[in-house]
């Protein structure tokens, strides 16, 4: 997938680091790898104290390395993205052990002295995979072979990398070629590679994109993770970038009906998801004429089966164009509509 010295290249199966996570929230990046990648995580370790666990089962380091085990994922969030200093004993014997150590945190791992001198002293690595590494080009929205879907969404926080990893899983399982790129930290843990586009430079968030789905085989897509939306006014930047070098051929517009109000910004009001196709597909044009929106996938988790179903009907009629929640329907009906392009 593109160049490997611009993108985080993590060495599978893992170890699951949930350190003294308080709840199950904390623990979410763990929660997240485990329920998408489960072949891939061979065990998880806790702390004293840590007040969630995962159906798998506890190891020390050295039993995971016995067990087959490349990588130490940090699957748990601190306060303030911090490297707990508490762990830094405990993540010295992760290394000492044989393995590689990977965090999505805002301090990066190769900045604890401690760590980076092991990891150098005996050949191991550290993804810091919120930050990107290497040199990443300037998009040039050059074409490129193969076909491109991404998610795009009213607002952040809704459902698109859930849903680009339900579409990659049932493309899959209906024998399609497809891949999901991942653009954020815990996408790219799940995946195993990636760009974390939030935290590249803004005049190459389009060539991250670009590099993130390169040339392919004329009827793989690619599945590209959608980041924020270009209605917020704190993100419309990536968003844009993301949007443009991708140069994709569908979109899927992602919602949650009855959000009261943009991520973070009390009183300013989601877009209509009518504006919300229709201003993707606008500025999608600049790098690809032929975009196509494919369809809408809800976020009904705060409603009851019944209004769910209901709100999805509705909003297919309203547009003619298959609606889905992945959890409750499946994304059935946007590969349907994905195998007529």
């Amino acid at each position: 997938m593109g160049d490997q010295t611009t993108t985080h290249q993590i060495a599978a199966p893992y170890l699951l680091f949930l350190g003294d996570a308080r709840d199950d929230l904390a623990a979410k990046t763990a929660r997240g790898i485990y329920e998408w990648r489960p072949e891939l995580c061979i065990g998880q370790h806790r702390l004293p104290g840590c007040a969630t666990k995962l159906p798998i089962p506890e190891m020390t380091y050295h039993e995971a390395v016995e067990a087959g085990a490349k990588t130490v994922i940090i699957g748990t969030a601190s306060a303030g993205g911090m490297i707990g200093m508490h762990w830094e004993d405990d993540l010295l014997e992760a290394i000492e052990a044989g393995l590689d150590l990977a965090s999505g945190l805002h301090m990066k791992l190769s900045d604890d002295p401690r760590l980076r001198a092991r990891a150098e002293h005996l050949g191991r690595r550290l993804h810091d995979v919120r930050h990107p590494v290497g040199t990443v080009p300037v998009g040039k929205g050059t074409k490129r072979s193969g076909k491109r879907l991404l998610t795009v969404g009213t607002d952040c926080s809704l459902g698109k990398m859930f849903t680009s990893l339900s579409l990659e899983r049932e493309m899959h399982k209906r024998g399609l070629m497809a891949d999901f790129r991942a653009t954020g930290q815990t996408g790219i843990f799940i995946a195993g590679c990636g760009i974390c586009v939030d935290a590249v430079v803004a005049d190459f968030i389009s060539g991250a994109a670009e590099l993130l789905s390169p040339d392919n085989e004329p009827e793989h897509w690619d599945i590209i993770e959608g980041q924020g939306s270009i209605f917020h006014p704190s993100f419309a930047g990536v968003s844009l970038g993301l949007l443009h070098g991708s140069q994709p051929d569908a979109i899927v517009v992602c919602h949650e009906p009855g959000r009261s109000h943009m991520r973070g910004l009390p009183g300013w009001k989601l877009p209509s998801i009518q504006d919300c196709v229709d201003q993707n597909l606008r500025a999608a044009a600049l790098t690809n004429p032929n975009v196509r929106c494919v369809g809408i996938s809800l976020n009904t988790k705060k409603m009851d089966k019944k209004a769910a179903l209901d709100e999805i009907k509705r909003t297919e009629d309203d547009f003619g164009l298959p609606c889905v929640d992945p959890s409750v329907t499946g994304v059935g009906a946007l590969v349907d509509k994905l195998q007529t392009l």
